[in-house]
């Protein structure tokens, strides 16, 4: 069982490689996702949206508990730098602001999940019910 001590160093090696796959992900040109064998529908991309910046969300906030605000104010920056991208004419993907808000609201899920371990993981180290 992991104690609550390494939790912050995992999230802190997790966070990283969790980013580095969404970026590529999420800025992989049009043409190469049917090699992947995603066929992405409007809301399968909202939802990809969401569950990817909750689970960033909740490492950043598990990793870095001291500093939430920068994490949430760095990822709406990456979500909104990756709307951007997606639209230009190299990635040949669509700008959706509803992505954006739908990043947003992952990380707020996020948030909420990485609070509910660290209180629950810190009673059971604490020996509370």
């Amino acid at each position: 069982m992991l104690r609550l001590e390494s939790y912050p160093m995992l999230a802190r090696i997790v966070f990283p490689v969790t980013l580095a796959g969404v970026l590529l992900l999420t800025l992989l040109p049009a043409r190469f996702l049917p090699d992947l064998g995603t066929a992405v529908t409007l809301h399968d991309d909202k939802l990809q949206h969401a569950i990817a910046f909750a689970v960033l969300a909740a490492l950043g906030s598990l990793g870095w508990p001291e500093h939430k605000a920068r994490i949430i104010l760095v990822l709406a920056l990456t979500g909104a730098a990756i709307e951007v991208l997606q639209g230009s004419q190299l990635i040949g993907r669509d700008l959706d602001g509803f992505d954006w808000v739908a990043d947003c609201a992952g990380m707020a899920l996020g948030l909420t999940i990485a609070g509910w371990t660290s209180r629950r993981v810190g009673r059971r180290v604490g020996g509370l019910p």
